[in-house]
């Protein structure tokens, strides 16, 4: 008997998502084939998280030189297409716009982007394929629906502003969340002057109030970065001289010209490549899904940014994949488990938060204990002059662990025993018997877990 369509399975999308659920549905003896319209590998490799985390380490390093009194007034200078070079070096040897790894895996690459005829059928460029069935991973695009003027003005994202060869002199970021802040830090420590503007009252919104109010002190005292909330960009002009940003403020409309913008404000998930013609429903805010991450289409799966989800991660759409990979291979119903997911932020000092935020409980109107210490209280804090803290929020007569918020150097390293409390439900008592080193930021931790026991 024949074979009825082309592929068991077709992937569309190669990033973190995509990529597990390819290799893991390879593991069997199904016909694979993945569909990517940029590089492989996703914006992960490619224009995200790892040349992000090169050009920001190289710029945190840079610029915590001169917190040294030894090296203060030295003449320090770097090469900035070098540090662009570099990062796109990197991409490269970890996988980046690379089909080895599919390929050895007897995964069929199809290079393009796809639209859907019908339910079984796509099509890459003039070419047809057709498969019994299909994961979407498509990621997410940038959101900036309510700015005008967008088609005329030339303007930058986070993912595109670290591939400029040329420091700009003056940046407007828009947009003061997590990509927002890190980006105006990554131009701020190289020398740029930054401006950045953001629509709640303070940065990091996502975010506890204090946590926003760290960096926000961080980027103005220590950078020079002129920060200012409560600010919406309404509108972008250009002309021959520079750029124009029309933005509104305690209902009053003001301009402001920048050499450079960098749009930071927030994504959209990707859905105009023909769902509709294929029974799968969406909105806006990204594909339809079940707990099984089925679509209205029973053949049709979605998974990663594509579902429009609110935390998203590498770790977190390669869990994704792996689990909906799995169950359509053994024909199982696992259900994901995302307590312990942790999501970080990369600027200095970097943060971390697993589980609830006082934030979230706010909006749940769900109490619970809290505990707070700042690092000026411990011995790696008095040493180091870092502006941080750790917060421990707990829950139950026993003490559980609900959520943790760090805000200190390497905090997505620290972040990692929390986690672990989060998921497996630890108590303030587990972690505050638990030895930690005295002159390590996590010492910090057990102090917090301490605070939480002497709480009523």
């Amino acid at each position: 008997m024949g074979r009825k369509h082309d592929f068991d399975y077709i992937v569309i999308g190669s990033g973190p998502a995509g990529k597990a659920a390819a290799l893991t549905l390879a593991k069997s003896k199904k016909k694979i084939a993945i569909v990517e319209s940029e590089k492989f590998g996703g914006s992960a490799l490619n224009t995200r998280d790892v040349p992000y985390s090169v050009c920001l380490d190289f710029s945190h390093t840079y610029s915590s030189l001169f917190s040294y009194p030894e090296l203060r007034g030295q003449d320090i200078q770097y090469n900035f297409p070098t540090i662009v070079a570099h990062s796109e070096h990197i991409s490269s040897i970890v996988g980046g716009g690379s089909t080895k790894e599919f390929e050895d895996a007897g995964i069929t690459c199809i290079a393009g982007p796809a639209n859907f005829l019908d339910g079984n059928t796509i099509a890459v460029g003039s070419k047809k394929y057709t498969s019994d069935n299909f994961i979407l991973a498509t990621g997410s695009k940038l959101k900036a629906n309510e700015i005008s003027g967008l088609e005329s003005v030339s303007f930058f994202t986070p993912a595109t502003a670290i591939k400029i060869r040329r420091l700009p002199k003056a940046v407007l970021v828009v947009g003061g969340g997590a990509s927002g802040c890190e980006i105006a830090e990554y131009f701020a420590e190289l020398g740029a002057k930054v401006l950045i503007m953001e629509r709640s009252e303070h940065l990091l919104p996502r975010e506890d109030k204090e946590v926003g109010d760290i960096i926000s002190e961080y980027l103005t005292k220590e950078l020079g970065v002129m920060v200012l909330p409560n600010c919406k960009v309404v509108a972008l002009e250009q002309d021959n001289v520079s750029k124009r940003v029309v933005f509104s403020t305690n209902h009053t409309e003001k301009q402001v010209r920048v050499d450079s913008i960098v749009l930071a404000t927030g994504s959209q998930p990707i859905v105009d490549y023909g769902l509709e013609n294929a029974g799968v429903k969406y909105k806006n805010s990204g594909i339809l899904v079940n707990k099984l991450f089925q679509t209205s289409a029973k053949n049709i799966y979605a998974i990663g940014d594509a579902i429009g989800a609110s935390d998203t991660s590498i770790e977190r759409a390669e869990y994704e994949g792996t689990i909906l990979a799995s169950n359509l291979l053994h024909h199982t119903k696992n259900i994901v488990n995302y307590n312990g997911f942790a999501r970080t932020v990369n600027t200095y000092p970097e943060i971390a938060v697993v589980g609830m935020n006082e934030y979230d409980l706010l909006k749940r109107d769900h109490k619970c204990k809290r505990a707070v210490v700042k690092l000026e209280e411990t011995l790696p804090g008095q040493i180091n002059r870092v502006n941080g803290f750790v917060k421990l929020l707990a829950d139950g007569k026993n003490c559980n662990i609900i959520g943790a918020t760090i805000v200190a150097p390497n905090a997505s390293s620290l972040i990692g025993e929390l986690a672990i409390a989060v998921r497996h439900r630890l108590t303030a008592l587990e972690i505050a018997s638990t030895p930690h080193i005295a002159n390590n930021y996590s010492i910090a931790i057990k102090l917090a877990a301490k605070q939480l026991l002497n709480k009523k």
